[in-house]
């Protein structure tokens, strides 16, 4: 009986571990635009890119867009709260709460040209617009350059 439990074990952890990630789409405007989010290499966005990156409770997912001949912009990617993790935490393990209520929005494009970052969650749906505040770009531009 206690090995039963062991080997439901660990497929259950990987599944819980698994569901506190998310798939994006990163794009660009321009062709020649790269991306680099936190301490990641930078993307290159001349074609769609597919990252996972795990959810956060508190912490953010900071970019630095560069294209030669143009100043970079930085700022802080706009992320998703997401209720059901936040029902999942409270029925199951509350402390869960601290790592993962906020998750990457399925699609965004960079456009260092106009200053914002769009986002949406489905692919039919309508870009929404967010340019980064000074203070988020100021926080990213310290990051980048430490």
């Amino acid at each position: 009986m206690i090995m039963k439990a062991k080997l439901f074990a660990f497929p259950l952890a990987a599944a819980l571990l698994s569901a506190c990630t998310a798939t994006t789409s990163l794009r660009s405007t321009d062709p020649q635009l790269t991306v680099a989010v936190n301490d990641e290499a930078p993307l290159a966005l001349g074609n769609p890119v597919q990252k996972t990156y795990n959810a956060t409770s508190f912490g953010h997912y900071r970019f630095k867009a560069t294209k030669q001949g143009m100043e970079p912009m930085y700022g802080l990617i706009p992320l998703k709260f997401n209720g059901g993790y936040l029902a999942a935490d409270i029925l199951f393990f509350a402390p869960a709460m601290f790592y993962n209520l906020r998750e990457v929005y399925p699609y965004y494009e960079f456009d260092v040209e106009n200053g914002v970052i769009r986002y949406k969650r489905n692919a039919d749906d309508q870009w929404v617009s967010y340019k980064p505040t000074a203070a988020e770009q100021q926080h990213a531009k310290n990051y980048f350059l430490k």
